[in-house]
């Protein structure tokens, strides 16, 4: 097919996916190109990029108290504290289900990653509450557990999440949720709290400039302060729909 027609009927409905589709074909046409001496043309190469919106849902605070009675609700206590998690910590998905004990500082409160989305190592602040959630998983969790959220397989991390989200946010009358935007909540409650982005994008470990990079390591009292701020006004915002522990964590949803 040629890489035209594929992009054009992906882009009356999904302009974004339309575009990363073309920049995969970009991406090998060069490869096969540059590395592997092929002739040919890069067909995706004149392909002109769609407009993208940036979206820019997150929780208000009058979801907040349905979207926890709902997340209160759900029966899997590990599909509980990652979603909370994932929003305490304004983390990636990915991150958070491929969190390991080794990279989790509880007395420093950090949490280190090695690799992110953007290609550099992250550490995470952690609040109060998040501690919290990973205190009682260590807690039940066999001593020798490497992932803070194992799944179903030996050696294996939680996978598959997308069913219990799903159930959840079905649950909490917000269907167009999607998991990235607890992320984006985090951010967003920082910023009405009178955060600046030069602290809420090193917490949010986004892309920034030298100087921010620089400003983020002499700084990081600020940056957990402003974390912390935020977490605690989503916690009572929540008010007591906020989910508490239920014994049973399974490896997936």
């Amino acid at each position: 097919m040629d890489v035209v027609d594929l992009h054009a009927p992906i882009g009356r409905t999904a302009p974004y996916t339309a575009n990363r589709v073309v920049a995969l074909f970009r991406a090998m046409f060069n490869k096969a190109r540059y590395e592997w001496e092929w002739k040919g043309e890069n067909a995706a190469e004149r392909i002109k990029k769609l407009r993208e919106v940036s979206r820019v849902r997150f929780l208000r605070p009058d979801e907040l108290p349905p979207f926890f009675k709902a997340l209160a609700a759900e029966p899997n206590q590990a599909i509980r504290d990652f979603v909370l998690l994932s929003l305490l910590a304004g983390a990636r998905q990915g991150n958070v289900l491929a969190m390991r004990w080794d990279d989790v500082n509880l007395e420093r409160r950090i949490w280190s990653i090695p690799q992110t989305k953007i290609g550099e190592p992250l550490e995470v602040v952690l609040a109060p509450e998040a501690v919290e959630i990973l205190l009682r998983r260590m807690h039940t969790q066999p001593k020798d557990s490497r992932w803070v959220f194992p799944g179903k397989g030996k050696g294996e991390h939680l996978v598959g999440v997308r069913m219990a989200w799903a159930r959840i946010r079905r649950a909490a009358g917000l269907r167009d949720l999607r998991l990235h935007d607890l992320r984006r909540t985090l951010g967003s409650w920082q910023a009405a709290a009178g955060s600046s982005l030069l602290i809420i994008g090193p917490s949010l470990g986004q892309r920034r400039t030298e100087t921010t990079q620089i400003h983020a390591r002499l700084n990081s009292n600020p940056v957990r302060q402003s974390v912390e701020t935020a977490t605690r006004a989503l916690v009572q915002s929540a008010g007591r729909f906020l989910p508490g522990p239920v014994e049973n964590a399974g490896g997936s949803a």
